[in-house]
């Protein structure tokens, strides 16, 4: 139980950490960072698309049947991420904030970023205790969407009108939710049995969720060839990686 809790907390502050790459977005002109972004975006989707129907949706069919109850686990994960959303306006957005493309308030963004990274923590440490393959996988696959989401994020706070040492602090502040998010999955573990029948369809139906209605729609804008073909190949490296990690 020890090492559980030693991976859990581990990840989520490794995790955490990605919230000061936002700083990179200052060294970078504008269309440099729009190309690494929707490169990063692209994998992402790759990740959490392979982490999904590689790793969590087996796992749980393995562990616990493919039963009504776990498909409606699964659609319950894709509601929930499109609630979240419409309450709160606010969506996994990576372009950089332009006049063009306008991103929520400061304010909102880091309440909705807080709630997700609430979430991410409890999809982490749900994940390990099924076991360490699993959490490892899913940890990688929040990790690469968090990289983009976070130099978005601090695009936001800076537009937002908060200093470059401010946004950091909130950026970072705002991702140790995580933790909070995996205490309390491990703390009400114990106490409700097969959570994890829960967690594992509902974070594969949350990350088809980010990969399908969010990352994909903005990679369909950009209709250039040779773009495009990049971005396939980035989807596809990022199921690769999934599928590297189920067979290491």
């Amino acid at each position: 139980m020890a090492s559980t809790y030693l991976y859990v907390f581990g990840s989520v502050l490794i995790i955490s950490l990605a919230s000061f790459i936002g700083v990179l977005s200052l060294a970078l002109s504008r269309e440099k960072l729009k190309k690494i972004t929707l490169f990063l975006v692209s994998l992402s989707a790759g990740t959490l698309l392979g982490g999904s129907f590689l790793h969590l949706l087996p796992e749980a069919i393995e562990e616990y049947g493919a039963s009504n109850k776990l498909w409606l686990w699964l659609l319950a994960g894709i509601i929930a991420f499109f609630v979240l959303e419409k309450l709160i306006c606010w969506r996994h957005c990576h372009i950089p904030t332009s006049e063009n493309h306008p991103h929520p308030l400061g304010m909102m963004n880091l309440i909705g970023d807080g709630l997700h990274n609430f979430i991410d923590g409890m999809i982490i440490a749900g994940s390990f205790m099924v076991n360490i393959e699993l959490g490892i996988a899913t940890s990688i696959a929040i990790m690469a969407h968090e990289i983009p989401q976070e130099i978005g994020d601090f695009g936001v706070l800076i537009h937002a009108g908060y200093t470059r040492r401010k946004a950091l602090l909130l950026n970072f502040l705002i991702a140790l939710a995580a933790v909070l998010g995996a205490a309390a999955v491990l703390l009400i573990g114990s106490k409700i049995d097969n959570l994890a029948a829960y967690i594992l369809p509902f974070t594969a139906g949350g990350f088809i969720y980010i990969a399908t209605a969010d990352l994909i729609p903005e990679l369909k804008k950009d209709t250039r060839p040779g773009k495009s073909l990049l971005q396939l190949i980035s989807i596809l490296i990022g199921i690769g990686i999934m599928l590297a990690l189920k067979h290491s």
